[in-house]
């Protein structure tokens, strides 16, 4: 989704003043917080549905919402990312309940590029599927919960007073389900798949 820009580094917005201004009415303010965000919403919505038009409906629902129920918002009780991610996720788990819950794939999630060591031999290239293959099939026999809690902290980088924030849980619970995830992980895998997923995830 190349059209949802965020602001540079140097261009930091001001998000409470957007946000009163949003509120007043003044519709390019929603347009610079839309700009800002969308694409995290994105890519947290494609990370848990794996659909691009899946993920472009639901960004679009949870700015939606989260415009019109602007005026609810309380920055005492939380970041605006974290209760706009609250939102999105919530919206994600609708959407894959009535669609069903797909396998990862693990270089969208990452945004890795796998390279194999000799990747113009054909051997390299069905290794390398196979692992992937492996990986994904583990991770698709994660629980929602489990993986929801994984894509916030690798695929967002998240802390798990965020995660926690988002899912709705105690912070603990929310480190909790990340290794509890991790130790299921390796439990499915060979060793070259468990090299792998250690890799990416940079454990």
């Amino acid at each position: 989704m190349s059209d949802m820009g965020v602001a540079s580094a140097t261009e930091q917005p001001d998000i409470p003043a957007l946000i009163q201004q949003c509120i007043q009415g003044d519709q390019h303010s929603y347009a610079l917080l839309y700009d800002h965000f969308a694409t995290g919403v994105y890519r947290l919505c494609y990370s848990l549905l794996l659909n691009r038009q899946d993920a472009e409906d639901v960004t679009q629902d949870a700015f939606v919402y989260a415009f019109k129920n602007l005026s609810h918002y309380e920055a005492a009780k939380s970041a605006f990312k974290t209760w706009l991610y609250t939102i999105a996720v919530s919206r994600c788990r609708n959407q894959y309940r009535r669609k069903g819950f797909s396998l990862f794939d693990i270089t969208q999630m990452f945004h890795f590029n796998l390279v194999a060591p000799r990747a113009e031999l054909p051997e390299s290239h069905v290794m390398q599927q196979d692992m992937r293959a492996m990986v994904q099939t583990a991770l698709g026999e994660l629980s929602p919960r489990l993986r929801e809690a994984v894509v916030l902290r690798y695929g967002h980088g998240l802390t798990y007073r965020e995660i926690a924030d988002i899912m709705g849980i105690p912070p603990k619970t929310a480190e909790s389900r990340v290794r509890l995830a991790h130790e299921q992980l390796r439990s499915r895998l060979h060793a070259e798949g468990r090299g792998l997923l250690e890799e990416l995830l940079q454990l």
